[in-house]
């Protein structure tokens, strides 16, 4: 059972602080090894702040010792109630730069709080002056990271690390999202429009547009998770891919569906053709934008495909 903060003896807050201070260096280390292939300047910082950390543990050891004796009594973050918690990186990877900058300047700053809140409501001179020293401390280590993002994070530098940011990014959503979207709204338009034209009746078309979607949005999912595990290609996780692909492969189906909802069919289906092109030009874009395809070639290799699509489900709902 967890204990409360203001039930420890000093000699349990100094094992408690040895602890955390080892468990940040050790965060800050698995940071520095996550980011090194991609993002190696944000890594050193990283490295440079693990060192710092061991520094201050080092210090604390001393420190302990002198008072104490040999014997460090194992106290963690998880046996005080109340204290920081930190997440275990191995479940956060892939590591995002901006996240990882954001959380190690979180972990600085939640834990110089923790020890300056804690030091108000002690009343033993002697805990409370120890306490603010760690405040102190954990106050200079915010000051130390934003002095070595500024040392190695030249504009250079961040510009090429945002530029890998970008690549990810496009590989891990974009691309997934991309195919799905690709799929949904040009797979679909055969049946949705042979449907209408041969039913005439927009409730029946809206049942297989809607079934359709639904339908491809599950198979691409379960198609891109299964596609790899991203350890090679460095795609991310299979689950999210496979959920970025599944539900925009379901909402390139659903938006030239949803205009069957309308009763009268002729007004329906104009509707529909206008968000089919709408769709096909946003695709044409995001290709253009994220995937480095001239606009005029993506516009014309994707509207192509889809009015190939929607002439033959036109004719076969007219035959």
């Amino acid at each position: 059972m967890a204990k409360n903060f203001k039930d420890l003896s000093e000699q349990e807050i100094l094992a408690l602080a040895i602890s955390s201070e080892e468990t940040d260096a050790r965060i800050y280390a698995d940071f520095a090894a996550g980011l090194k292939a991609d993002y190696p300047a944000t890594a050193q910082i990283f490295k440079e702040m693990e060192a710092e950390e061991d520094e201050h543990r080092r210090n604390l050891i001393d420190d302990y010792r002198r008072r104490f004796g040999e014997h460090i009594p194992l106290i963690r973050r998880e046996d005080v109630k109340g204290f920081v918690h930190r997440k275990p990186v191995w479940m956060i990877r892939p590591l995002g730069i901006k996240t990882v900058r954001r959380q190690a300047q979180i972990m600085e700053t939640e834990t110089q709080r923790f020890y300056e809140r804690a030091a108000s409501k002690v009343g033993d001179i002697s805990t409370r002056k120890l306490l603010g020293d760690l405040a102190e401390a954990e106050r200079k280590h915010v000051t130390l990271a934003d002095d070595l993002q500024r040392e190695q994070l030249t504009p250079d530098v961040e510009a090429e690390e945002d530029k890998a940011h970008r690549r990810l990014f496009v590989l891990q959503i974009v691309q997934p999202g991309l195919a799905g979207l690709m799929d949904g709204s040009v797979s679909t338009l055969a049946p949705v429009f042979a449907a209408a034209f041969a039913t005439h009746n927009s409730h029946a078309a809206f049942l297989v547009g809607l079934a359709a979607s639904v339908g491809a949005g599950i198979s691409m999912g379960f198609a891109e998770a299964a596609s790899d595990d991203g350890s090679l290609t460095g795609r991310g996780k299979p689950l999210l891919r496979g959920v970025v692909c599944g539900l925009m492969t379901t909402a390139g189906g659903i938006g030239h569906t949803m205009p069957y909802l309308i009763p009268n069919f002729r007004t329906a289906t104009a509707v529909a053709v206008v968000i089919v092109a709408i769709e096909l030009l946003l695709i044409s874009w995001i290709r253009n934008r994220y995937m480095d395809t001239p606009f005029l070639r993506a516009a014309f290799q994707v509207i192509v495909g889809g009015v190939l699509v929607f002439l033959v489900g036109i004719w076969i709902g007219s035959s």
